[in-house]
């Protein structure tokens, strides 16, 4: 390697690189020479890894999902209000460089292929995501803190939906416009108004 960049998790490294690319310049200045640049490498070495940029790409998105499974125990395990955790949940899944992610999934057919092959949801990322919440409200369900014929299905894509069209829209927006949309969508599920925005 040209510049002497140790690399003791060349995988990691490499996804922290594209996460900062995404972060900087989008989407479309995603490719595996902007990726290397970023980490300081050889351009080889993302090829020594993985098959190809779709190959390193899936392993991107295997990774995050691997991360909205980590977040599903913490919602779980959440103290606040139903609105609170959810407004949350979807500020920290809805983060710019995740938005960017999902811009790519829609918009690679291979990288899309390679990951329902892998055995994701088959919108990736935002398919995991969706179980997780409706996961989560069919927790409060239980415990009373959502109306108990609360229809979780329809709510969780509802949430999602609506939460990615405001981080799309505009990339820095605000918790408190996250939590109106929550709180709106979850006032026709209230067992009791308390627990859902308290």
């Amino acid at each position: 390697m040209p510049t002497g960049v140790a690399l003791h998790d060349a995988r990691r490294q490499l996804f922290d690189a594209a996460a900062r690319v995404l972060l900087r310049d989008g989407p479309s200045e995603l490719t595996s020479r902007s990726v290397t640049t970023e980490a300081g490498v050889a351009k080889g070495v993302l090829h020594r890894h993985f098959t190809d940029f779709d190959g390193f790409l899936t392993e991107l998105v295997l990774d995050r999902i691997t991360q909205i499974e980590a977040q599903a125990a913490d919602l779980r395990d959440a103290t606040g209000s139903v609105a609170d955790n959810l407004t949350n949940a979807l500020v920290k899944g809805f983060e710019p460089v995740m938005v960017s992610i999902i811009v790519l999934v829609i918009a690679r057919d291979e990288l899309r292929r390679r990951l329902r092959a892998a055995g994701t949801a088959h919108l990736p990322l935002v398919g995991e995501y969706t179980a997780m919440i409706a996961d989560y409200l069919r927790s409060e369900r239980a415990a009373g803190r959502i109306a108990a014929d609360a229809d979780v299905e329809t709510l969780a894509p509802t949430l999602i939906g609506a939460a990615h069209l405001k981080f799309t829209e505009k990339s820095d927006t605000a918790p408190e416009a996250v939590h109106k949309v929550v709180t709106s969508l979850l006032s026709g599920n209230a067992a009791g108004t308390r627990d859902v925005d308290h």
